[in-house]
């Protein structure tokens, strides 16, 4: 079945809380076809039509991303994995990023702590999809590759929590890796699952180093959630057109590199029937570890296995 939100603040979370009712439910292998605000809460369906700002369904004292949920998914239970499988994502027509203003340590070490901060101003293409902005007389084009920054599932401790630093239930993982046709694999630590997606992204680095990408709305979000009794995750799992991916956060930079290479020494061995010291020996030579952003107070890194570079 298919359930299509229209954009609404009734649907509009800025936090995380497990007891917070859900806005939507579905049954597993439904989809959901969204449209997305941009972050800074607004949305805009062309150049002619103003944005309409949207506010959170929830009390919350200061929203942070604007999230669609929490989505219930019936007959979740806790040590269920929900499969998240993106089918397709279009950006709408604009988008912003921002750099400087601040202090940073990013803004530190490139020397720009004390700069005024900037707005660049992005106009989107979604049919190439491509984007360009103007910097004093100067086009920069780019090629997008849109994907959601913020897919997660609600943390099993009570209380509300904060948008911004990702967690082993998902959230604001922020990896650029995640676009259409992947499916991401989320740990559910309360039933019903309470999913939640947001923080739409045209195009980002590796790192995301100013803060953000190029931030933007979705005009459209497909997505189809399903229950999954048969895995058991403690962190994020993701196959992506590329390869397989999974995922550390911590503040502490080889923290997170440690926890992205042992899940991926972890599936290494099951698919392949190895073991744990045969697997660092084959992910040394096929194995890259990327850092996936590092301005979200709990920095991230993903290790990536692509598809074909190993075979046995």
């Amino acid at each position: 079945m298919i359930h299509k939100l229209k954009l609404d603040s009734r649907y509009l979370s800025g936090s995380f809380d497990q007891n917070y009712k859900p806005v939507h439910t579905i049954n597993s292998g439904d989809s959901l076809h969204l449209t997305t605000p941009d972050i800074q809460w607004g949305y805009s369906p062309n150049e002619d039509t103003p944005k309409t700002f949207y506010k959170s369904n929830q009390q919350e004292e200061k929203p942070g991303h604007p999230m669609i949920g929490p989505i219930a998914v019936n007959g979740a239970k806790a040590g269920n994995v929900l499969e998240v499988r993106l089918n397709d994502i279009v950006p709408g027509w604009y988008g912003e990023n921002w750099a400087g203003g601040g202090p940073s340590w990013q803004n530190q070490a490139a020397g720009i702590s004390e700069e005024e901060k900037i707005q660049l101003d992005w106009h989107l293409n979604t049919t190439n999809l491509t984007g360009s902005c103007q910097i004093g007389d100067r086009s920069f084009h780019v090629g997008l590759s849109p994907f959601m920054g913020l897919m997660g599932t609600s943390p099993k401790e009570p209380g509300t929590h904060d948008t911004p630093p990702p967690r082993y239930s998902g959230g604001n993982i922020d990896c650029k890796e995640l676009v259409k046709g992947s499916t991401l694999y989320l740990p559910i630590s309360v039933d019903d699952a309470h999913f939640y997606i947001g923080d739409g992204h045209a195009l980002q680095g590796d790192g995301e180093v100013s803060g953000t990408a190029i931030e933007c709305p979705m005009d459209h979000v497909d997505v189809t959630l399903t229950v999954r009794d048969d895995m058991t995750l403690t962190s994020p799992l993701a196959k992506t057109p590329s390869g397989w991916v999974t995922f550390g956060f911590n503040e502490d930079l080889n923290v997170a590199t440690g926890e992205a290479l042992s899940s991926m020494i972890t599936l290494m061995e099951e698919q392949y029937g190895i073991k744990k010291t045969e697997a660092m020996a084959i992910a040394s030579t096929v194995v890259d570890l990327r850092i996936t952003q590092v301005v979200n107070g709990v920095k991230g890194v993903h290790a990536m296995l692509a598809h074909g570079a190993l075979r046995g």
